[in-house]
């Protein structure tokens, strides 16, 4: 009889147990603004990308070097992360390469996939499975002539109440040919967070 009731007893504290440590997920906005924290967030990826494509594909040089259909190649290289914080700069690069891909202006290489493509190239020539006719010989690609790079940085301060953080992402589009930067864009982000003090 006991040892029914201490198994009872022990049923009953594993069930309150998963009951107060359970949890559900759902689907939000993901365009919704994130004040969740005062470090660069999906709020801040999203404006920037937008704010720097849109400021790019409207600039004239960009205008005149796009006109008459030409379609410039050029590639993205990730952006250089000099903050406090973790950013996974990857998606502010895929993100900036999406938006100006679709805006139909550019075409794009990645150097990313290159000992891939490598890779498939030598298949489609050496194995002797691909027909020749059919497979694409080395040397054939076109390079790149502009570089599209930049860099986020901050300068964060604190006091006894209040957490400031001031972000500054700045983008560039070099010539490779030139060395020339024909398009450059800066855009600041200023967060404040202020801690909640208890009076009695």
């Amino acid at each position: 009889m006991k040892s029914v009731i201490r198994f009872l007893i022990i049923l009953s504290f594993c069930s309150i147990l998963a009951a107060c440590s359970s949890s559900q997920s759902s689907y939000t906005d993901a365009t919704a603004v994130d004040t969740s924290t005062v470090g660069f967030s999906s709020t801040d990826l999203q404006t920037t990308a937008q704010t720097m494509t849109d400021n790019m594909l409207t600039f004239p040089a960009i205008v005149k070097l796009t006109s008459n259909g030409n379609q410039p190649i050029l590639f993205v290289d990730t952006i250089n992360n000099q903050t406090d914080q973790h950013i996974n700069t990857t998606n502010v690069t895929n993100m900036i390469m999406t938006e100006l891909t679709q805006s139909g202006k550019f075409l794009f290489t990645d150097p990313s996939v290159v000992q891939q493509v490598r890779q498939q190239l030598s298949y489609q020539q050496d194995s002797g499975l691909v027909q020749k006719d059919s497979a694409i010989k080395i040397g054939q690609q076109v390079g790149a002539r502009y570089m599209l790079y930049g860099s986020i940085s901050n300068i964060k301060t604190r006091n006894s109440s209040v957490t400031d953080n001031y972000m500054l992402i700045t983008m560039k589009l070099l010539d490779l040919k030139t060395g020339y930067i024909i398009w450059a864009d800066q855009k600041q982000i200023r967060k404040t967070q202020t801690r909640a003090t208890f009076g009695w």
